[in-house]
């Protein structure tokens, strides 16, 4: 019998993977409709919809190399996904899938925590149980502990900062980071996430991205479809993770919502809204669900669950929040920081610091231009992360930023003056200029 053909090493010298890289990926990906390598406990979360990490990023990596054989050099998990939220791609833990069958099928609610309730024995949307619900399989072990030294170390902020994001959600239990693309929101929102659970403990933290197409049926409570035809009543994010946190009421649980202003919020949330302020927690505020039959229990958000959410400010198809779910919200603003925190970065990365120097003051000179335009605004700015390094040295530094430039901030302003070409050129070859 002959023998396995050896695989292929992988190289020492390993292209840096960009934002743009795993963008054409996911073109790719969705074009070709092949089926990719599951993941078993999170994926890449990119316009509503959901890839293997590992299986994205490899196949950013072919197309950096040029080699369709070549094997992405990282294993699975933490280094591979540290590498895509560094450009800014969401990461989130692999959401459950259940089975046919009602919440009292799939596992026993907390008391006084209403998650859908069986339909009656005669009913026309009675059916056999389907299979209990098994949740993803996460990492074994005890999480990683994470301190306020490592998240400064990560964040492109300052100490005073990120203490009055943390302070801020300790009194509302809800925050709000807005700002310009590229200025970490999803990023930043994690290692709250994180620092609130003093551990890198994804089994307490639940990731849902909105989007126009999702509704109050994904979100709390729903009929949805078995496999006979037939309809079940079915929770959606919000009851399960808070059926986990009353069952757990001496620890922090947290529910990031990203890209909240892509939804239709008030159709998602709907009358749980008020139970989202921090003086409405707690069974004494519980409320009757639309769908929930008259024995059912009330539905409640407990004390020990915070949520933290992120806005774009510069999506122009977006209408503004309702200002009933903005004032149950402490607000953080995020701005481009182009400052000593990005230019050591840079340096360490083997950019000399004299050209850190001048991207940095190119780019704070841009956003200046952008903000003082009357069709675009401060909330156009381009943001830090599209020129944070991927980890790892950079082969070519000089060729890395040229990259970024050209293919990523040179659309950008071509979109920001669409009706203008002769300005967008214009800044595009300040940029370039300074690169020289």
């Amino acid at each position: 019998m002959a023998a396995a053909a050896p695989e292929p090493p992988v190289s020492a010298a390993v292209p840096p993977l960009t934002r743009e890289l795993v963008l054409r990926a996911l073109r790719q990906i969705d074009r070709a409709g092949a089926p990719l390598p599951p993941s078993t406990v999170y994926e890449l979360v990119y316009r509503s919809r959901r890839y293997p990490p590992r299986a994205v990023a490899e196949w950013a990596h072919r197309l950096a190399t040029g080699d369709a054989a070549a094997r992405w050099p990282h294993p699975a998990g933490t280094p591979t996904n540290a590498l895509l939220e560094a450009l800014d791609f969401t990461i989130s833990t692999k959401r459950p899938v259940l089975a046919p069958g009602t919440a009292a099928d799939v596992t026993e609610p907390a008391d006084d925590l209403y998650l859908g309730a069986p339909a009656p024995p005669n009913s026309a949307l009675a059916a056999e149980p389907g299979a209990p619900y098994a949740p993803p399989a996460l990492p074994a072990g005890p999480a990683a502990p994470y301190t306020k030294a490592e998240a400064l170390a990560e964040l492109h902020m300052a100490e005073d900062e990120l203490d009055a994001a943390l302070a801020g959600l300790a009194r509302r239990r809800n925050l709000l980071l807005q700002g310009p693309p590229g200025t970490g929101k999803t990023y930043l929102a994690r290692r709250l996430a994180w620092l609130l659970l003093e551990a890198r403990d994804e089994s307490r933290l639940e990731l849902v991205q909105f989007h126009p197409s999702y509704g109050y049926e994904d979100f709390v409570l729903g009929f949805r479809p078995d496999d006979r035809g037939q309809f079940r009543l079915v929770p959606g994010v919000l009851p399960l993770l808070c059926q986990r946190a009353a069952a757990d009421p001496a620890r922090p649980y947290v529910l990031l919502i990203d890209e909240l202003n892509r939804g239709q919020v008030a159709r998602i949330f709907g009358e749980l809204l008020g139970l989202l302020e921090a003086d409405k927690r707690g069974p004494a505020h519980a409320l009757r669900l639309p769908y929930a039959p008259p024995e059912a229990p009330r539905f409640f958000v407990p004390e020990n669950l915070f949520v933290i959410a992120t806005l774009n400010l510069a999506d122009r198809s977006l209408s503004p929040l309702d200002y009933a779910l903005r004032r149950r919200f402490a607000v953080v603003e995020l701005r481009p920081q182009f400052g000593a925190p990005l230019r050591a970065l840079l340096a360490a990365h083997g950019v000399p610091g004299a050209l850190a120097e001048r991207l940095t003051a190119r780019l704070g000179a841009l956003n200046q231009t952008i903000s003082d335009d009357p069709g675009l605004g401060p909330e156009f700015a381009i943001g830090h992360s599209y020129f944070v390094p991927p980890p790892g040295p950079l082969p070519a530094p000089e060729a890395w930023l040229r990259l970024v430039v050209d293919q990523e901030i040179g659309p950008l302003l071509a979109d920001y003056w669409r009706d203008e070409p002769a300005t967008a050129a214009a800044q595009l070859r300040k940029l370039r200029g300074m690169l020289e």
